[in-house]
């Protein structure tokens, strides 16, 4: 057999033990890849880390229904089990390729080169990409894991004693890769060449050998496993300069006294009732639904909003704080999710500040179809690629539509839109509440499919009218007796007139209102209920501001929000 072996493949034959060892080679090497990665994203911009933006491209192609499903069995965790689900995909990709390189060495390295090429596509074409650097994290990383898987398999195939690749004896304990079985490769077998002491020798030093060479990659792994988790906590722990300067920009930044300041909230507005939702909802309980695998982290001094396109007289490019020098309003506004079920969490009560939109487009020569406008539609676009559609004509109709930067009394959190942010009273967040903005063009709905239309959502969609019983919990227990029935109802831009509770199969009982601070804001209710022993089921709807009802018939949140009556089962206890 010829001495010269291709350098593709092992240099002896694999035990069962080098192919388990491979695949926790395959392991390593990805966490490594993917660690340092993590660590240059680190220092570029953490949305270029490859999970990130292959989670992105996974988010943009996945359908709605499947959208709608996750946000519904997971709630605001799904960005986590989306990001969960890919690594547990990596790893097993991973062990194939360890096992790859175990036959061939160099293409097992080339496929873990081959991910980080993909990864850097996907970062670079991602919407908020901004220049090819995005490209760097996923190569470094990809880089490193080649690396290191080569190595890895090295030390397991190395040559070992006992067995001889041009001349010598007959193979050892671990046997030699080759057309003559346990003969020697590149040689014929000698009979009575070895002694029976020197083939036991040679195979006890084979043995040797093995651990050796199995200790030594056990050694390298577990090195630069651990280097690679100290260098990524270092990197989340120091931040990426971008993300420091967009912190520092957020803590200094002083919000200007509204020239319309909100209304104080009737007293009568706040029903101190345990269980019950809060009126006001505090920005760590703020609902969050979006499509950002990592929040965006803009800085508020390098922030500009673009406002163009058609009935757009001179275009314009403003700074936050050309926004606040303008006329500033604060108002109470409930935004709720189209995703949000019925009986759902996903809606919420803040105090926001901002700027009137309608007086920014109306200064910019814009007007509303109905006053002959050539757009009917604004889409928002954020800084992370989301397009939000919305009707000019909701816009510009003298509800309280803003561009926030204020959020109960602080500068927005990041996580709901920092620097500046779209709200707009009776309409769901799908089609107006466009975080993290950073343009704003007029056109027509004819013209343009913002994000979500093209998944199956309607392009117009006003909040429904809904109630939630927020106490007793579902499947409760509570003691028979007087049981405070309560929660919240809304339907913003309409106004909620009136709420009731059925018990059973018995009839409507109208519940006490609280006050009504203003009918952009959801409004909290109770019902007094003499509860008696055993398994009851609690109803409630509402009637808007325009005398409609809500229906019975529950629907799903597609294409344009659920509706229909919210229920929950209790046992009551006690009693005779």
């Amino acid at each position: 057999m010829n001495a010269t072996r291709d350098t593709l493949r092992p240099v002896r034959e694999a035990t069962r033990t080098d192919r388990l060892l491979a695949a926790l080679g395959g392991l390593v090497a990805a966490y490594v890849s993917l660690a340092v990665a993590d660590l240059v994203a680190s220092r570029v911009r953490p949305e270029a880390s490859p999970v990130v933006a292959v989670g992105g491209a996974v988010v943009d192609r996945t359908p709605a229904v499947l959208k709608d499903w996750a946000i519904r069995t997971f709630g605001e965790d799904d960005k986590a089990v989306l990001q969960l689900g890919i690594l547990l995909l990596l790893a097993l990709l991973a062990v194939g390729i360890g096992l790859l390189a175990l036959r061939h060495r160099v293409l097992g390295s080339a496929a873990v080169g081959a991910f980080g090429v993909l990864g850097a596509l996907a970062a670079v074409t991602r919407p908020d990409s901004e220049s090819a650097v995005d490209a760097v994290p996923s190569l470094v990383g990809a880089a490193a894991g080649a690396l290191l898987l080569y190595v890895l398999i090295g030390r397991l195939l190395a040559p070992r004693p006992g067995a001889v690749t041009t001349a010598g004896a007959g193979a050892g304990v671990e046997g030699w890769a080759g057309s003559g079985g346990g003969a020697g490769v590149g040689t014929e077998s000698v009979p009575g060449a070895e002694s029976e002491s020197e083939s036991a020798a040679g195979a006890g030093a084979g043995t040797r050998a093995a651990r050796a060479d199995r200790r030594s990659f056990l050694l390298v792994a577990a090195t630069t496993g651990l280097a690679a988790t100290g260098a990524a906590a270092l990197g989340r722990a120091v931040g990426s300069p971008a993300e420091e300067n967009a912190a520092a920009s957020r803590a200094a930044l002083r919000l200007p006294r509204p020239a319309s300041p909100a209304p104080p909230v009737p007293a009568g507005a706040r029903l101190a009732v345990p269980g019950i939702s809060p009126f006001t909802t505090p920005n760590r309980d703020f609902y969050r639904v979006d499509t950002a695998l990592v929040v965006p982290k803009v800085n508020a001094d390098r922030w500009r909003l673009r406002l163009h396109g058609a009935g757009v007289r001179e275009e314009l490019t403003l700074t936050l704080q050309d926004l606040m020098a303008r006329r500033t309003v604060e108002r109470d506004i409930t935004l709720a999710c189209v995703s949000n079920e019925v009986g759902g969490p996903y809606v919420g009560n803040a105090r926001w500040l901002g700027v009137p939109l309608a007086e920014l487009l109306r200064e910019a020569g814009v007007r509303p179809p109905s006053e002959g406008g050539p757009a009917d539609q604004l889409v928002a676009r954020s800084v992370d690629g989301m397009t939000i559609g919305t009707p000019v004509e909701d816009v510009m109709d003298g509800r309280d539509a803003l561009l926030a930067f204020g959020m109960n009394g602080e500068p927005l959190p990041f996580e709901h839109g920092f620097p500046v942010r779209m709200v707009v009273p009776g309409l769901f967040g799908y089609v107006s509440a466009c975080k993290w903005i950073e343009s704003i063009e007029l056109t027509t709905f004819d013209a343009y499919d913002a994000y979500w239309v093209p998944r199956g959502w309607a392009a117009e969609a006003p909040v429904k009218t809904q109630s939630r019983i927020d106490t007793p919990r579902p499947f409760g227990r509570p003691a028979a007796g007087t049981v405070m029935v309560a929660g919240v109802a809304w339907a913003q831009h309409r106004g909620i007139r009136r709420v009731e509770v059925r018990v059973d199969d018995g009839p409507w009982q109208e519940a006490r209102l609280a006050a009504e601070d203003t009918r952009d804001t959801w409004r909290q209710w109770t019902y007094p209920w003499t509860a008696t022993p055993g398994r009851h089921t609690l109803t409630v709807r509402a009637t808007d501001g325009t005398g409609a009802t809500q229906p019975e018939r529950r629907t799903k949140t597609m294409p344009d929000g659920a509706q229909g009556w919210h229920s929950v089962v209790v046992t009551v206890e006690g009693g005779a």
